[in-house]
């Protein structure tokens, strides 16, 4: 019983970097209609720049509110990354598929090359909370902390997106826009002034994410927001384009499947089952969970 409370907590765990990437990311393919390759560069900046101001930023360290400070550098920095990114390099290619496709794709290739030459390829050892490594007893279970702590950041994640999205004026407006754009434009509401908000939010979840995959896994190296990634783009299509809730579910099953399969089967299984679980929902709802069927 304790083997099995371990494994759903480290399931969820990893299901909640998975949402952490995938909200933002599936919020600005809803909505903005761009398929963004590049949006692991967020989580790799936000990985990055906490690990840089724990040991360097004046006030911040790798324990205490000096954490705290450093996690904050690293989503501020991922926030204006992700800004910049749509204002300079995707706001001219709108409506241009294949040129935003080769853009992201392209940057997601720089920004790994350019986070290799500046900080080396090798992992590096990140600076985790002492009180992350400590372990508590649930239902049997001697579970580590960290585990807990990103479970925690992706439900308050969620819950200021949801807060957002339905109490805010531009988060009305995302919400019509990822339902219907046209309509939206029509009334006379220039829906692309919320695409940077979108990138924005989408960054600082992503840099988010990169900051606690570093406690998570214990280091940080330039490919970790890659591989990450390929798993979110699974949980956006599982969930549904442009819900927030369908991703968190998605990332849940996601990442419970990968957790007790890779435990009770072969190295890599875990894998497999969940493309295997992504080409079941396709073939059964190919909008995705959340998502609504295109009518003709």
């Amino acid at each position: 019983m304790s083997t099995i409370v371990l494994m759903t907590v480290t399931g969820l765990g990893l299901a909640a970097l998975y949402f952490l990437v995938a909200s933002g990311l599936s919020l600005v393919f809803g909505l903005a209609d761009v398929l963004n390759f590049a949006h692991g560069l967020f989580l790799s900046v936000g990985a990055y720049a906490t690990w840089w101001a724990a040991g360097n930023l004046p006030g911040a360290g790798s324990d205490g509110w000096g954490f705290v400070l450093a996690v904050l550098f690293g989503v501020v920095a991922g926030t204006v990354v992700a800004a910049l990114v749509e204002l300079v390099m995707i706001r001219p290619l709108y409506s241009r598929t294949i040129e935003q496709v080769l853009v992201t794709v392209g940057l997601s290739l720089a920004g790994v090359a350019a986070l290799q030459a500046g900080f080396g390829a090798d992992p590096r050892p990140f600076p985790r909370p002492s009180w992350t490594q400590q372990v508590v007893t649930l239902a049997g279970a001697r579970v580590p902390l960290d585990r807990l702590l990103l479970i925690v950041a992706a439900l308050v994640v969620l819950g200021l997106l949801l807060a957002f999205l339905r109490w805010t004026r531009y988060g009305l407006i995302i919400r019509a826009g990822v339902e219907n754009r046209e309509m939206v434009t029509a009334l006379g509401i220039d829906v692309r002034k919320a695409f940077t908000l979108v990138f924005a939010i989408g960054g600082a979840a992503a840099a988010l994410a990169g900051a606690l995959s570093g406690v998570y896994f214990g280091s940080v190296s330039p490919t970790s927001g890659a591989s990450l990634l390929i798993f979110a783009f699974i949980v956006v299509v599982i969930g549904g384009m442009g819900s927030v809730l369908g991703s968190a579910v998605a990332a849940v099953a996601v990442g419970l499947l990968q957790q007790f399969v890779n435990y009770y089967g072969t190295s890599g299984a875990g894998d497999i089952c969940v493309v295997a679980l992504l080409a079941v929902v396709l073939l059964w709802r190919p909008a995705g969970l959340a998502g609504k069927a295109a009518t003709a």
